[in-house]
C-alpha cells in the first residue's frame, strides 16, 4: 500500500492541485496532511474548502499546523508577535484572518494536534513540528542525538513531521524513522517544486519504504494570484515561491 504524506501548503491551492494529481498516478491509497493548510498564501479560502472536500473521504486524515492554530482565534498581541519578528507575515496573517470566515476558524481550530495510526502493525505518529511542540524544528543535517531528544518518550515506529519546509529523515538508534515531508505550498528551496513524501508499506510485513518526490506547477500563476491580495510584502512572499534563500520573506 502506498500512502503520501502532504505537508505546509500554506494557500497554495495550485501547488495542491498538482500534488494531488501526482499522488493520483502514484496510486497512494491514504493521504496524511501535517497541517498549515491556509496561513499567507494565494488562495487560503479555496485551499480550506478543497481540504474540505478531501475530508469526505474516509482515506485523507489531517492534523493542525501551528499556523491553523494560529488563523483558528485571531490574537491582536499574536499579530504584535509576529509582525514584529516578520512585517510581512505579520500583514499576512492580519490579512487571512479578515478574509477566513468563522466556520473556516472553527474548522482550523477543531484539528487535531498530532495524530496516532497503527498500518499492518506499524505504529505511526503524525505530527506539524515534533512530538513535543508543533513549532519545534527537525532540520536536516542534524546531530541524530538531537533528533532522539525531540522524539524522546515516544514509541512509534515513524514519525512524519513538516513545518521547516525542508524535507529530510533519520533513522534513530532506537530504530525510529523519523521523516520531514517538505512543504506543498512554499519550499524553502532555490528551486520552486512542491515536495511530498511517499510510504510504500508491505500489508502483510509492516515493512516499509519512504521517498521524497519534487511536483512542478504553474508557480507564476501562484505568484499572481498572491499579488493580487494587496497586503503589504505579498510581492515577497511571491518572490518566495520562486526561489527562497531565506525562511521567511526579507
Amino acid at each position: 500500500m502506498k500512502i503520501a504524506i502532504i505537508s505546509d501548503i500554506h494557500g497554495n491551492l495550485e501547488a495542491l492541485e498538482s500534488v494531488l494529481n501526482d499522488i493520483k498516478k502514484e496510486k497512494c491509497s491514504k493521504i496524511f496532511c501535517l497541517g498549515d493548510i491556509a496561513m499567507s498564501g494565494p488562495k487560503p479560502v479555496e485551499t480550506i474548502k478543497r481540504i474540505h472536500d478531501l475530508l469526505q473521504s474516509q482515506d485523507f486524515y489531517i492534523i493542525q499546523g501551528n499556523t491553523d492554530k494560529m488563523l483558528s482565534v485571531f490574537s491582536y498581541n499574536t499579530y504584535l508577535e509576529i509582525n514584529n519578528t516578520n512585517n510581512v507575515m505579520g500583514s499576512a496573517y492580519l490579512a487571512d484572518s479578515k478574509i477566513l470566515s468563522e466556520e473556516d476558524k472553527e474548522f482550523l481550530k477543531n484539528l487535531p494536534p498530532q495524530k496516532e495510526i497503527t498500518l499492518f502493525g506499524t505504529k505511526i505518529l503524525l505530527v506539524h513540528g515534533s512530538p513535543r511542540m508543533n513549532n519545534e524544528n527537525i532540520f536536516p543535517n542534524m546531530q541524530i542525538e538531537q533528533v532522539e531528544e525531540i522524539i524522546k518518550g515516544t514509541n512509534s515506529d515513524i514519525i512524519f513531521c513538516g513545518h521547516t519546509h525542508q524535507p529530510c529523515g533519520y533513522q534513530t538508534n532506537t530504530n525510529q524513522t523519523v521523516v520531514n515531508a517538505g512543504s506543498v505550498g512554499r519550499p524553502f528551496s532555490e528551486t520552486p517544486d512542491s515536495c511530498y513524501a511517499i510510504m510504500d508499506i508491505n500489508e502483510e510485513t509492516g515493512s516499509f519504504n519512504i521517498l521524497h518526490k519534487f511536483v512542478k506547477y504553474d508557480v507564476e500563476k501562484s505568484c499572481n494570484q498572491i499579488k493580487e491580495r494587496g497586503f503589504e510584502g505579498a510581492d515577497k512572499l511571491a518572490k518566495m515561491l520562486l526561489k527562497a534563500t531565506s525562511r521567511y520573506p526579507e
